[in-house]
């Protein structure tokens, strides 16, 4: 919407004959926010539907790229995307991180088989932006697995609001919470990116409760697999949440070993298994995503509640393990190989079917 506020005003310049009032500047800004658009999306032409972002689709998507690559020809990225692939190219690269606005893409190929996770840790924004530094989308072989909560509503009557702040609230996102509660700050800080190697980083940290710290490192293992270790320190006390939302379908939960399983139909399905270094209970939570306004589909939630009643930090680990057949569920294991929360980063040591990795963040 944004992009095309911004070609209406430039078609609106030529048909007066105004174009020359316009800045190369302005052009090149229309330019960037649609490879930034094109970066975040997933292979079928939707998008993470964050904070109020519109679930879109390819037709609408289509018509739009084909807009843009009339206004910005030389540009083979947007052809690439306007003709379906059959005219234009890919960039070279595949992981991207947009570093000014918070937004990171880990993706291993760009067609529909791919494996891509936008994560959105960003400065701090207002009304259309919702309280959910840290959270992220996955997208696997065609299906989106972890999809945003949305918006459902946008404003209007004390009733209405109330449905709206349920969908903005910091917990029903793939994020971190402190007794359920809203974060109190979002202005996540980038400690590292490093989108290239058999081993991807992003350290994002955000001081999101007085007194609680909130360090997310996400690994992207081998092209194959993410590890998410998230770290609450400070001297903050209550029940420290890690909060994580499914797609809707049939997703097994087995408390036991902190482990979820999805059993959807076809080719794309996920195990996520929980590692606390304290103990930890995993619990089921009220879950819904918006597909469109004020349209809604139940799905399952899930939370692994910490005890935090000292200064020591809160820490977890996380397995995210896509796969295309669920009898090709690996055995996972994972522990801490530093003790205690380190300023300069963590290091873990995770085990997929037996064979072992050593994972490490380094920080200035």
């Amino acid at each position: 919407a944004a992009i095309n506020i911004f070609c209406k005003a430039l078609n609106i310049a030529d048909l007066n004959g105004f174009r020359n009032e316009f800045p190369q500047e302005y052009l090149d800004t229309i330019e960037k926010m649609i490879v930034f658009y094109a970066n975040v999306s997933f292979p079928d032409y939707t998008n993470p539907c964050f904070s109020d972002a519109k679930l879109t689709n390819k037709k609408e998507m289509l018509k739009n790229y084909r807009s843009w690559s009339k206004m910005f020809p030389k540009n083979q990225f947007i052809k690439y995307l306007a003709t379906d692939g059959k005219e234009g190219a890919l960039p070279e690269y595949l992981s991207k991180g947009f570093l000014k606005s918070g937004f990171f893409v880990f993706r291993n190929s760009w067609g529909t088989d791919a494996m891509q996770m936008v994560v959105k840790a960003g400065p701090k924004a207002f009304w259309h932006c919702q309280p959910d530094n840290g959270t992220f989308e996955l997208w696997f072989n065609g299906r989106n697995l972890f999809p945003d909560t949305g918006a459902y509503v946008y404003a209007g009557s004390a009733e209405v609001m109330k449905l709206r702040n349920w969908f903005r609230q910091t917990r029903v996102h793939n994020t971190l919470t402190l007794d359920g509660r809203n974060l109190e700050t979002t202005q996540s800080v980038t400690g590292l990116w490093q989108p290239e190697g058999k081993e991807q980083i992003l350290v994002t940290e955000n001081p999101g409760y007085k007194g609680l710290k909130h360090r997310r490192t996400v690994f992207l293992v081998d092209q194959a697999y993410f590890v998410i270790v998230d770290e609450a320190t400070g001297n903050a006390r209550g029940t420290v949440n890690l909060n994580y939302h499914f797609r809707e379908g049939e997703v097994n939960v087995d408390a036991e070993k902190n482990m979820v399983t999805t059993a959807y139909e076809g080719p794309s399905n996920v195990k996520l298994q929980c590692f606390p270094e304290k103990s930890a209970s995993l619990r089921a939570e009220e879950g819904w995503r918006s597909t469109a306004y004020r349209q809604r589909v139940a799905r399952t939630s899930v939370a692994f509640d910490t005890n935090k009643d000292d200064a020591e930090a809160v820490r977890y680990i996380t397995v995210i393990y896509p796969v295309k057949d669920v009898a090709a569920y690996p055995v996972l294991e994972a522990k801490f190989l530093n003790k205690g929360y380190d300023e300069k980063g963590v290091e873990v040591e995770v085990s997929v079917n037996g064979t072992v990795r050593r994972l490490a963040s380094r920080l200035n």
